[in-house]
């Protein structure tokens, strides 16, 4: 009897092996790639003005070998809410991540622990910033909150007690994080698929490049908005003020416009000033960045090289993305935050030969909450329902998406924080913009003063008016004219306030926990 129980049990033990064989096999390796602030008119195949200087080749292969999504959206353009989007699948009020100040459940660490489920091993490696530990990942080696560009340290599964299992390294963080994924390839457990989030800092700012590119692009003049100097019918009150009066406190600048924050003072070491130094901080400001997307352009030839030599490249989900796009100059802008194109606008591209047809591009209208939800079908998974966004799936198979939103949602949350953006909100469709800016920080004002951030802002003010603006993106694709009050878009506009209203309902993303709040926006919703 003991040796007929013995042998059942041995029997059992097989068919669960054979069962989860069975299960994982077949299923594609997936590297879910992600740079910090690398937006889309950095990279070559979107053909922006800055296309002819080829500042990613390597990108544009993978590009040209996938498909580009050329309507890929953030839902609230700064690092952390979108990172906690992109983890979760959710929208910043269901997740519970508003601003830099949210940290990440470790319960809702949902992309790997779906990806678990479906038998692969998960590895996060770069820049994790969402304060608490990956702990959902099989390994991780991430960088100590924001992380440096130069010997950066991590913090590393299995070598202590989070956040005490730093670990130091040597050289620029691009290529350190890069020698780590290509460690973990050549060391994974080969007989499960490979979830891998492998993660840069760069180009983020302040733009410290690797020595050994100091001298690209040097005797190259960078190509320049035309807005970062002309912009007469662009913006609202919310951006320049009551008869532009304030100009000079809103919104981060390249010129020498914002009291505060601007990099005529922060880049340039000479004495100079009006169009002459914003062509000169312009030009600074571009070639710090584009020498750190050039460094990572260079690390995913790598990557890509060892993905080929390890056999793995046509049974691999490539992904490159970017945590939110990024104001190269336009509006005479910085940073991201804002809901113009080039700040809300991320790079999407994927690669999968066994999938995807070559040289695929697509309008499709896409924001970061879908991420998840595709990457687990991907994954031959099944979104889950707690997952607000929608997989993607049928368009990397070249087929039609059934009910698809015709206009995606966005929030910003930190009013006037670090680069004096006021907050606001508003939704995109393929044609149409509208934002509403209703300048207000969702914590009472006596709750300030416990935030680092609260003595600087101050030291300028808090208060900017309440505004709409507008844009029709076909016909003014850089956003220069706002037409709000133009007769001829009241109802398109009438229809884009309902459009608001009924995402808001149906995300999670009203008003209801901060009552000052929707009192401005009932007073001005029909300004």
């Amino acid at each position: 009897m003991k040796n007929s129980n013995t042998k059942i049990t041995l029997i059992l033990i097989l068919l669960c092996q054979m069962a989860i064989g069975q299960s994982v096999k077949g299923r594609p390796n997936i590297i879910y790639i992600m740079a910090d602030d690398h937006t889309s008119q950095a990279i070559g195949v979107y053909g922006g003005r800055l296309a002819r200087l080829n500042p990613t080749p390597n990108i544009d292969a993978l590009a040209k070998e996938g498909i580009i999504f050329e309507n890929a959206f953030v839902t609230n353009s700064i690092c952390t809410p979108s990172r906690a989007s992109i983890i979760t699948g959710q929208y910043s009020q269901t997740n519970g991540v508003l601003d830099l100040d949210g940290e990440i459940d470790p319960t809702k660490e949902y992309l790997p622990m779906e990806m678990k489920k479906l038998g692969y091993t998960t590895a996060m490696i770069g820049k994790w910033h969402l304060k608490n530990e990956p702990s959902a990942f099989d390994f991780y080696k991430v960088l100590d909150g924001q992380g440096k560009y130069f010997n950066p340290s991590f913090l590393e599964k299995g070598k202590g007690i989070w956040p005490k299992n730093q670990v130091k390294s040597e050289g620029h963080s691009s290529d350190v994080i890069t020698d780590i994924t290509l460690d973990y390839l050549k060391k994974r457990d080969k007989s499960k698929p490979f979830f891998i989030m492998h993660h840069y800092k760069a180009p983020h700012d302040m733009f410290e490049f690797a020595p050994r590119y100091k001298d690209y692009l040097a005797n190259t003049e960078i190509p320049e908005p035309a807005s970062l100097y002309y912009q007469p019918n662009f913006g609202s009150e919310a951006t320049y003020g009551k008869n532009g009066k304030m100009r000079e406190l809103v919104g981060s600048s390249v010129s020498e416009k914002h009291l505060k924050r601007n990099y005529v003072n922060m880049l340039l070491k000479d004495t100079v000033s009006g169009q002459i130094a914003t062509h000169l901080a312009y030009q600074e400001y571009l070639k710090r960045y584009l020498r750190c997307v050039k460094g990572v352009d260079d690390n995913l030839g790598r990557l890509f090289d060892c993905l080929k030599k390890e056999g793995l490249w046509d049974n691999t989900v490539i992904v490159y993305t970017a945590d939110q796009g990024m104001m190269l100059g336009e509006h005479d802008m910085i940073d991201k935050r804002w809901m113009y194109d080039e700040s809300m606008r991320m790079p999407f591209i994927v690669h999968y030969p066994k999938m995807i047809k070559a040289g695929s591009t697509t309008d499709l209208l896409i924001n970061n909450t879908d991420f998840a939800p595709t990457l687990i079908e991907l994954a031959k998974g099944k979104k889950p329902s707690y997952m607000q966004g929608m997989s993607f799936i049928n368009t990397l198979q070249g087929k039609s998406e059934k009910n698809w939103r015709t206009a995606t949602y966005y929030r910003y949350w930190m009013h006037n924080i670090h680069h004096w953006v006021p907050a606001h909100f508003g939704v995109r469709t393929n044609q149409y913009k509208l934002i509403f800016f209703y300048a207000k920080h969702y914590l009472p004002e006596a709750e300030w003063d416990q935030f680092y951030w609260a003595r600087e802002m101050k030291s300028i003010g808090w208060n900017t008016p309440v505004a709409w603006e507008f844009y029709d993106l076909k016909n003014d694709p850089e956003e220069l004219n706002n037409q709000y009050k133009n007769p001829k878009f009241k109802e398109i506009i009438a229809s884009l306030k309902e459009e608001i209203l009924k995402q808001r309902a149906a995300l999670n993303e009203t008003d209801t926990n901060y009552p000052e709040i929707q009192k401005v926006i009932d007073k001005h919703w029909n300004d």
